[in-house]
């Protein structure tokens, strides 16, 4: 795949990488803007960041819908030109039903039958490739679609044999590169952040912050576990004020409005050895689904107990955020209360708590516990 240098082509190789002040270059198409700032332009490349959950194949599936209707979704507006409308869709890890509901998703987001393939969209599902493999096909495509304006690769680090290799990550950020200039589209990929900080993984997150044209992150607002935010990360033109949507009844998304972007004050202030242990134990019998006559509890996944840790714990007389129950749960599991097995949380029901008897010598929480 990699252009080899000879003593044959060196020559003329050099010439055609020569730029000369008499040349004329048109200014890359724009071809994507959030309210009014540039994210995406022909031959650059951009990325969708966030954790887990954020939802952001929802967000890419915004932007593809947009491109394809020529309309704006959410906030993404398009300006692709004629004769560069096709989008081409590389899914590298889900199954083909969820490839699938994504399509039909994407359908739905730009107002055409959910069961009616659109001639401007072929999605492809490169879970069953190897990741060279993986490079190869999409380069195949790519130069047997010359109408091809958006291409979206939704997993970039499945493109990789080792996230964690330098020299395999630039090879990859090169390809995004050549093939962005070579076939003059916008590329669009996908790519996790680390579980425990907002920095994009491995290597090939280093080169993606250095090369792409704009970096959009996708959060779980704070207040909030229904909406994701959309922000900047990086972005070569002006920056954006974030937007938020939400997933409404039939699973699309749409604009929340009246979102507050503002982070709330840290939770880590909070003591939870204040709260008394029969609050405890009655959110904890609640979230869990157990009691005196059923003690014993099935475990719960991360995400699931967390929402139902909220609901109990306000039921009980504490509400608070969302931030607040997540280093709630690690105490919880640092004091044993809820114990953490295969990848699923259990209750431990026996637990004994003592809250703190002197409230003042310990920093109450934002909200005064």
């Amino acid at each position: 795949m990699e252009t080899r240098i000879t003593e044959d082509n060196y020559r003329e190789i050099y010439e055609s990488l020569r730029i000369r002040v008499s040349d004329k270059f048109e200014i890359p198409p724009v071809v994507l803007t959030v309210k009014g700032s540039v994210i995406g332009t022909l031959g650059n490349f951009s990325a969708s960041t966030g954790k887990g959950k954020a939802k952001k194949t929802f967000n890419v599936s915004a932007i593809v819908a947009a491109a394809i209707s020529g309309k704006k979704v959410l906030e993404y507006v398009p300006t692709f030109p004629e004769g560069k409308r096709k989008v081409l869709y590389f899914d590298t890890e889900q199954s083909e039903p969820h490839c699938h509901n994504v399509l039909s998703r994407i359908n739905m987001l730009a107002g055409f039958p959910p069961d009616q393939d659109c001639d401007l969209l072929e999605f492809s599902g490169l879970r069953r490739l190897s990741p060279f493999d993986r490079r190869r096909m999409i380069e195949f495509v790519l130069g047997d679609h010359p109408d091809a304006g958006l291409v979206i690769i939704d997993g970039l680090r499945d493109l990789l044999y080792d996230i964690n290799s330098s020299s395999e990550a630039q090879e990859v950020i090169g390809l995004l590169m050549k093939w962005t200039s070579e076939y003059n589209i916008h590329i669009h990929t996908v790519l996790h952040l680390n579980k425990g900080d907002d920095n994009v993984r491995g290597h090939i997150g280093t080169e993606l912050n250095h090369k792409a044209e704009t970096i959009l992150q996708i959060r779980v607002n704070d207040s909030d576990w229904n909406i994701s935010e959309v922000r900047s990360s990086f972005i070569r033109d002006r920056d954006f004020a974030p937007f938020a949507f939400k997933i409404n009844e039939v699973g699309i998304p749409e604009i929340a409005e009246g979102v507050n972007f503002d982070k709330p004050e840290k939770a880590e202030s909070t003591d939870y050895r204040l709260l008394p242990e029969e609050l405890h134990r009655k959110a904890l019998d609640k979230a869990f689904g157990v009691s005196e006559e059923h003690p014993i509890s099935d475990p719960i996944t991360y995400s699931p107990l967390l929402r139902k840790m909220i609901e109990a714990y306000a039921e009980a007389g504490f509400s608070r955020q969302l931030g607040v129950h997540k280093n709630l749960l690690k105490h919880l599991v640092k004091e044993g209360v809820i114990q953490y097995k295969d990848r699923a949380y259990v209750y431990n029901r026996n637990f004994r708590h003592v809250p703190d008897p002197d409230p003042e010598s310990v920093q109450s929480g934002p909200e005064g516990i």
